[in-house]
């Protein structure tokens, strides 16, 4: 599923940076350690090139992907006894229903008021993409951020070693390079950390198999289960592998491809009582 891409000042920021982290590390920071023209440079320079070219893939997809509509003939049936679970609201206990896109609500699903619809399997909407990220695209979006720490920190590495080399010639420390060092430096660090951050954040997130969304409604649920002397227990956890395929694919040789391929419909998920009973979709 695909949409429009309508590109925004955050997206321009993040195609900006790609673009200098990109020729800044490979005509400077390879070419003054290594020189482009040695079996070293180039090497480094063709996996860096891979690696750059997987983040403005993955970073493309993840923004044209349609992160999960809920169709128009959705319905629930809450008489079919393989529904596994009907989530119901807060308020009243009815089955959710979206006023605004006059839609039932499947499991997980929510309204983006940025996007002005429903998401299936909402995670968050990200300005970075100028989209959601959902049911669909979700695994696009974590690849992508497992690329972006991975060339970051390649791209510090080659930073610190071209310095060290670059430290003998103080001719070449001045002006244009001296400038592109820091602008780098001041780049990379605070991206690597934050990025880094960020995707430790979501592998914890795909273990529980959980969204943002569902973290933070899961923390007021557990306090109040707790006051009311109950267990909570996020009802789609189911077990640390079984999470991770249903995010990643069930081939774990492809866990780091950008597919956007997903385990079901985004319509129905697997519970803990589901994976007891044996029960599969």
């Amino acid at each position: 599923m695909k949409r429009g891409c309508r590109f925004s000042f955050h997206v321009c920021v993040i195609v900006a940076a790609i673009v200098y982290i990109y020729f800044s590390t490979v005509f400077i920071f390879i070419d003054q350690w290594f020189g482009l023209g040695s079996s070293p440079g180039l090497l480094n320079a063709a996996v860096f090139t891979c690696l750059a070219l997987m983040c403005v893939y993955t970073y493309a997809l993840a923004i044209f992907t349609d992160p999960g509509r809920i169709p128009a003939s959705y319905v629930p049936d809450v008489e079919d006894a393989d529904t596994p679970m009907h989530e119901i609201k807060r308020k009243g206990g009815d089955l959710r229903y979206c006023q605004k896109c006059a839609l039932h609500k499947p499991p997980r699903a929510h309204h983006c008021r940025v996007c002005n619809r429903c998401v299936l399997r909402m995670d968050h909407h990200c300005v970075w993409l100028n989209n959601c990220v959902g049911h669909a695209n979700y695994k696009t979006f974590f690849i992508f951020i497992v690329y972006a720490v991975v060339s970051c920190i390649y791209s510090l590495v080659l930073l610190c070693g071209s310095l060290t080399v670059d430290m003998t010639d103080e001719e070449q420390n001045e002006g244009f390079f001296r400038a592109a060092y820091v602008i780098s430096g001041l780049l990379l660090v605070p991206l690597t950390l934050a990025l880094t951050i960020f995707m430790f954040w979501h592998v914890y997130l795909i273990l529980q198999y959980k969204t943002t969304i569902e973290y933070h409604e899961g923390v007021r649920a557990m306090w109040l289960a707790e006051k009311g002397g109950y267990l909570y227990s996020h009802p789609y956890d189911l077990g640390a592998y079984e999470n991770m395929i249903s995010v990643l694919g069930p081939n774990i040789f492809c866990w780091v491809c950008p597919t956007s391929e997903q385990i079901g419909s985004g319509l129905r998920f697997r519970t803990g009582v589901d994976k007891l009973a044996g029960t599969s979709f």
